[in-house]
């Protein structure tokens, strides 16, 4: 399954870890993703259109790469994380994470007890369809990534508490989420959404876990990276293939 220990040190570790979001539900663009190098690839279940179905055949078109699987879930509810899980993913990305206690109960739901509350079965593609529950049960802990999106001015209020909290090794901006939110939606050279992102990446790195974000224009990853951003994103398979087509018909209207 996606629950190697090696990305969640390669992520604690602050290596530059190069990912894309799959926004389309589909098993095809999630494999080319995978096939293309990615690090990491951010299986998005918050916005995107896909099913519980599509989600399972996204996580089996990406086992056979390289790739980190990161399952962005609809809201911080512990049935979601259950399911996400139990079907291979490799983490959880959490939105609107606002407090510490937001924080913790998102771990609680990643970790079996007694490290946490997740429910447990046997027979499920996560542990081996049982063959390696055993381990998966033991090591699951140590292995899952949770991500907790930084979105709205309460969670930047929160930040050293939230990084503080032992499970949470990721703090990942949200930037549309998180400008709007702060009233200059889109804005993202404005100078206060820069001012955020500095205090996320610097709480990040007080608390020893990693700094994450969306870059919204590849001018922006050198910026980032300099801002102490070593968990980045970059683009989608929605926006990739919309993007091609049109370049594509351009070119046949010529």
């Amino acid at each position: 399954m996606s629950t190697s220990p090696l990305f969640r040190k390669r992520v604690l570790a602050g290596e530059w870890l190069a990912g894309t979001f799959l926004n389309l539900g589909s098993p095809l663009t999630a494999e080319i993703a995978g096939r293309a190098g990615f690090d990491w690839l951010m299986l998005d279940f918050e916005h995107g259109p896909g099913s519980d179905e599509t989600l399972l055949q996204q996580l089996q078109a990406v086992s056979g790469t390289a790739a980190a699987t990161i399952v962005r879930l609809a809201a911080n509810e512990t049935p979601r994380f259950k399911r996400a899980l139990d079907l291979g993913a490799g983490g959880v990305m959490v939105p609107y994470v606002n407090t510490a206690e937001e924080a913790r109960a998102a771990v609680a739901a990643v970790r079996y007890p007694p490290h946490g509350i997740r429910g447990v079965s046997k027979f499920n593609r996560a542990a081996g369809f049982g063959q390696d529950f055993d381990d998966y049960y033991a090591h699951s802990h140590e292995r899952l990534v949770t991500m907790a999106q930084i979105e709205t001015p309460e969670a930047l209020l929160n930040l050293d508490a939230i990084a503080a909290v032992d499970g949470v090794d990721v703090l990942f901006v949200g930037p549309l989420d998180l400008t709007t939110n702060m009233g200059i939606q889109g804005q993202f050279e404005h100078p206060a959404f820069v001012q955020a992102r500095l205090q996320v990446a610097q709480a990040a790195r007080r608390a020893g876990k990693a700094a994450g974000i969306l870059a919204t224009a590849p001018t922006q990853v050198a910026t980032l990276q300099a801002e102490g951003y070593t968990v980045l994103a970059l683009g989608s398979d929605g926006a990739a293939v919309s993007a091609g087509l049109r370049q594509a018909l351009v070119s046949l209207r010529a």
